[in-house]
């Protein structure tokens, strides 16, 4: 049994209907999801702020001395020759 025009014309309106509103949730998802508000990983917040420079040195004098391997007046001179 074949269908009016009519009817085949408002079944392809209603199909291109649904797509645009499939396509139109997907792509505010999409959308949400990259901004950040649906717990996404926008590329402006994965990035955090650059870390200051660790003296390697100095910090390797510091858990010396918490380790207790050198004395204070030890850690006391060597913090002073760094940090000049």
């Amino acid at each position: 049994m074949a269908l009016p025009g009519s009817i085949w014309l408002i079944l392809v309106v209603m199909f291109m209907f649904v797509v645009l509103v499939a396509a139109a949730v997907g792509v505010g998802a999409w959308a949400l999801s990259r901004s950040g508000v649906l717990g996404g990983t926008a590329p402006e917040r994965t990035a955090g702020p650059t870390p200051e420079p660790v003296d390697d040195a100095l910090d390797i004098v510091r858990r010396r001395y918490a380790r207790s391997e050198i004395t204070r007046d030890e850690y006391e001179h060597l913090r002073r020759d760094l940090e000049t």
